[in-house]
């Protein structure tokens, strides 16, 4: 190990626990979170929300989409992604398994923490479909685990079809995002 490395601080769940402010936790290191999104951010958002939920309800489907939620990958790593899906109930409190699909709204400020870090993240974790979505360059982009940790990348230039949580065959078109 080199030899900073060795000063870094190491946090836990604990820790985050008790601190103010809104932070993420990767391998022990805390990540500040940027300030809340702006308008096309929180619309898009908003949008895709909307949409899984609906599409989820009318399908009878045992799943619950949720916005801004913790999920504890491991007692050193926490991240909040800005949509995720969850198979069955929602938690009491925070994610604490793999969720099927996480979408990222993309800003300046997380493009590379959502193209890079987060995704590789998501990627070992067995995260099933990873939504990444441009508001300002309007670009809607997918990673599909196809094997056990293979990702598949796709641009969206219309719709997607997947399926969550077993049997679950959902839809989404890019003009219902940015609409």
């Amino acid at each position: 190990m080199p030899t900073a490395g060795r000063y870094l601080p190491h946090y836990t769940v604990e820790d985050l626990q008790r601190w103010e402010g809104d932070w993420e936790l990767w391998q022990g290191i805390a990540v500040s979170m940027t300030p809340s999104p702006f308008g096309s951010h929180q619309r898009v958002a908003r949008n895709l929300v909307v949409e899984l939920d609906v599409k989820i309800r009318e399908l009878g489907c045992q799943a619950n989409v949720l916005y801004e939620i913790d999920w504890i990958v491991s007692r050193d790593t926490v991240v909040r992604p800005d949509v995720i899906v969850v198979c069955g109930a929602a938690p009491e409190k925070h994610v604490e398994s793999p969720p099927p699909l996480i979408a990222e709204i993309q800003s300046a400020s997380t493009v590379e923490r959502d193209r890079e870090a987060k995704r590789d993240l998501y990627q070992d974790q067995g995260v099933g479909i990873y939504l990444l979505i441009d508001p300002d360059q309007e670009t809607f982009e997918a990673y599909r685990k196809t094997g056990e940790q293979d990702w598949k990348h796709e641009m969206i230039t219309d719709t997607i079809e997947f399926s969550i949580c077993g049997d679950c065959h959902l839809r989404l078109s890019k003009a219902s995002l940015f609409r």
